[in-house]
């Protein structure tokens, strides 16, 4: 065995040489092969790294799914905010369009009723005068004329007709003038303790009305 001797900074240290070491380690082999063995076997686990299993290891991986968490969450609260947005915006536009359909179907309506009043009053003007004559044939016809009932049957008939038109007669005796009702023909003098001046003393010719509207206004009599 080759011994070499190094000195370092004063103090002598043994080596052995490459020699010696191979002997040592065959003599160690031979003589207790179970701790070489071992020995061996433990080097390379001993030298590998272990991999990170701290706490520190899992906090990072907590915080990485809590921001994968985060993100996803307000994805979500935005798309529901969209949502939100988009069914005012549905129900806006509906309501308008209910209510544009509903003044349509008023101001239909009213345009069909007031169509309608104008075709009736525009008939009841042409009956009228027919009306009046009726009228007049009663008012001159004697009483044992036989045509007198039926003269009075067809009146009624008329009459009836245009009440059921929603045409009414009125016959304004009594009232104050009216010029937006009445027609003034003549005005009379009344003695003392009689009607008061304006009144409608005598009535030449009823009135006829058709709902609000006034079809012809009554030819009146006014007291002076």
């Amino acid at each position: 065995m080759t011994e070499i001797k190094i000195t370092v900074d004063g103090e002598s240290e043994s080596e052995l040489s490459p020699d010696a070491s191979q002997a040592s380690g065959a003599d160690g082999a031979g003589g207790d092969g179970t701790s070489a063995s071992s020995s061996g076997a433990l080097a390379p686990d001993e030298g590998a790294a272990a991999p990170s299993t701290g706490p520190g290891g899992h906090t990072a991986d907590r915080q990485g799914a809590s921001e994968d968490e985060a993100v996803e969450i307000e994805g979500e609260l935005d798309e529901l905010i969209r949502t939100a947005k988009q069914r005012d915006d549905y129900l806006a536009l509906a309501q308008r369009t209910q209510a544009d359909f509903e003044n349509y179907r008023k101001r239909v309506a009213r345009d069909a009723a007031a169509a309608r009043d104008r075709g009736v009053g525009s008939l009841a003007k042409e009956l009228l005068p027919a009306l009046d004559n009726l009228d007049r044939a009663l008012e001159a016809a004697a009483e044992d004329d036989p045509l007198l009932q039926g003269v009075r049957l067809v009146r009624a008939e008329l009459k009836a007709a245009l009440a059921r038109a929603g045409i009414e007669s009125f016959c304004p005796l009594g009232e104050p003038f009216d010029p937006s009702v009445h027609e003034a023909v003549a005005t009379a003098e009344q003695p003392p303790g009689g009607r008061p001046s304006g009144t409608v003393v005598e009535v030449y010719q009823d009135g006829y009305r058709l709902g609000e509207g006034i079809l012809r206004p009554a030819r009146v009599v006014v007291a002076a």
